[in-house]
């Protein structure tokens, strides 16, 4: 019976003409799915569904998303998280999200990585990787919830060859575009083109930032793909973009809740030291 699916040309490119028939025809579509975006339930023979096609270098996966949630589209993921979702769901199916606990909102994770350039950590000898401390939360600005991302490094960062120990990581943002802002209440402007949130699966993988040879690189990726709340999901999706936030070591620090999260960016900002972008989502 044939499915209501959305293949995009991009997907279509992809697979083939003769695949995306077989796919519309009902040959290789599930009846039933779980959104690759909200993690819902879906029905392609009672729903518009969308085909999403996650692409490593090697691997491809493809899934499927309530049409209401995000577009036919390909999603470039880089290949070892790829093939680890791929043996996940050999293993036992796609999880749900998890709830995160109660008391505690706001997910914080610190993610040991080198920073790859324009961004370097100061001072070069320094015998650990810099680590950047990620938290995912919702912001309010005026009456609307954004999805945000809080940067904080743990040391200060500096230009690449370095040896002053000056913090200049505001300074390498606002470069890019990124603006200093002193009312969170107020939504940032997008930074230069080229960055963006990347999502994939309804995880976390990436932040991505122009590359100097054409396209984005990763400006920050994730070890392992982190999990999001489905509050956080929800804003994202909705939006299509993700507010990412950045301040110098020690500005904000861990926060468990959201409320108190927002003092710190709210103190962070009349202090001068909070800069912000745009950005937007890539991925599902």
């Amino acid at each position: 019976m044939p499915r209501m699916l959305e293949v995009s040309e991009d997907v279509r490119a992809e697979i083939g003409d003769d695949e995306a028939e077989s796919l519309l025809a009902g040959a290789h579509a599930p009846d039933a799915y779980d959104c690759t975006s909200c993690r819902l339930p879906g029905d392609s023979l009672r729903e518009p569904t969308s085909t999403v096609l996650f692409v490593g270098d090697e691997t491809a996966v493809l899934a499927f998303a309530h049409a209401r949630c995000v577009p036919s589209q390909v999603v470039p993921v880089d290949e070892q998280q790829l093939r680890g979702a791929v043996a996940s769901i050999s293993q036992g199916g796609t999880a749900p999200a998890p709830q995160p606990p109660a008391p505690q909102p706001v997910a914080l994770v610190d993610i040991p990585v080198d920073i790859p350039e324009p961004i370097a950590p100061v001072p070069p000898d320094r015998p650990q990787p810099a680590v950047l401390g990620v938290t995912c939360g919702i912001v309010l600005c005026g009456d609307t919830q954004h999805a945000a991302l809080v940067i904080e490094p743990t040391g200060p960062v500096g230009r690449p060859g370095s040896a002053s120990g000056t913090d200049e990581f505001l300074s390498l943002l606002t470069e890019h575009g990124f603006q200093l802002i002193q009312d969170v209440n107020r939504a940032p402007a997008r930074p230069r083109a080229g960055w963006s949130v990347l999502m994939a699966m309804g995880q976390l993988h990436a932040i991505l930032q122009p590359s100097a040879t054409g396209g984005s690189a990763a400006w920050w990726q994730a070890h392992q793909a982190l999990q999001v709340t489905p509050a956080w999901r929800a804003a994202a999706a909705r939006k299509s973009e993700v507010i990412m936030f950045a301040v110098p070591a020690g500005a904000v620090g861990r926060q468990p809740r959201e409320d108190l999260l927002r003092l710190a960016l709210d103190r962070a900002a009349a202090r001068g030291v909070l800069a912000a972008g745009m950005l937007p989502l890539a991925g599902t």
